[in-house]
């Protein structure tokens, strides 16, 4: 069985797909990378078929995780595959329950996170601290493998 987790964000070039490459790592360090597909998207279409922004990619650099990612938006479909929708704030979490039903586990990343400083993950896209958000990713993606271990005996 393929557990399969896809993060949400606005226009799935910051946020998301950071995510994406976080928990990717995460799950490649735990030797447990074959159990999981993990993607992201965006709840807009604004910058579909883009790479994630320079942002996003320098502090990925920095912290040695590889990434390579074209953005897309949300469709029906992962609302119908997905084992956890994980979006990063409220309004993408809105978004996401608009679109319809779901069996998915649809939570806010730092929910999943230990003592959470924030309750979402804000968007660097115009404000910048890139550094900041890796780091609420980092311990949301954390809290979300240990819960999804936890849950799935892995």
């Amino acid at each position: 069985m393929t557990i399969i987790v896809t993060f949400v964000c606005l226009g799935n070039i910051c946020r998301s797909p950071m995510a994406e490459a976080v928990f990717k790592r995460l799950i490649e360090e735990a030797g447990i990378a074959d159990a999981f597909t993990v993607d992201s998207c965006g709840t807009s279409s604004w910058h579909a078929g883009e790479q994630p922004c320079l942002g996003t990619l320098d502090v990925l650099k920095k912290h040695g995780v590889n990434f390579t990612h074209r953005s897309r938006k949300i469709a029906r479909k992962d609302l119908q595959t997905a084992d956890f929708l994980v979006p990063m704030d409220r309004k993408n979490l809105d978004s996401i329950r608009r679109l319809g039903d779901t069996d998915a586990e649809v939570k806010l990343l730092l929910e999943y996170a230990d003592d959470p400083v924030e309750k979402e993950v804000p968007d660097p896209y115009y404000e910048g601290g890139f550094d900041y958000v890796y780091s609420l990713v980092l311990a949301g993606c954390q809290g979300l493998l240990a819960h999804i271990r936890q849950q799935a005996g892995i």
